[in-house]
């Protein structure tokens, strides 16, 4: 049976302002169970590079019924940070039968 691992997710709450008035936050970690982790192939590694600027490392398989929010948040994993970003994208719960329908882009942060 497939079995994903626990990825720390940094959840960002908003804490104020700056005195430039851009937002300030505090990044609080919760443990995410059961994360697949997947490496892309190279031609995805490249077409990002290309379109985004940003280097994909992994895509990240989120469990079903995760509520979490996932865009442009800082996880780590393996013992090192990665960042998050693009949407998340999503497939139909009822008609994906392994557990997990959710899928997010990282790349190496820090």
């Amino acid at each position: 049976m497939l079995r994903g691992i626990d990825v720390i997710l940094y959840e960002r709450h908003k804490t104020g302002e700056d005195a430039f008035h851009a937002p300030v936050y505090e990044e609080t970690p919760v443990t995410v169970h059961n994360v697949l982790v997947g490496e892309p192939d190279a031609a995805a590694v490249v077409s990002d590079l290309q379109l985004t600027g940003r280097r994909l490392a992994y895509v990240l398989a989120l469990p079903k019924g995760d509520a979490h929010d996932w865009h442009n948040v800082t996880v780590e994993f393996w013992g090192q940070k990665f960042r998050t970003y693009g949407d998340v994208t999503q497939g139909i719960e009822a008609l994906l039968p392994l557990p997990w329908n959710k899928k997010v882009k990282v790349e190496r942060y820090g």
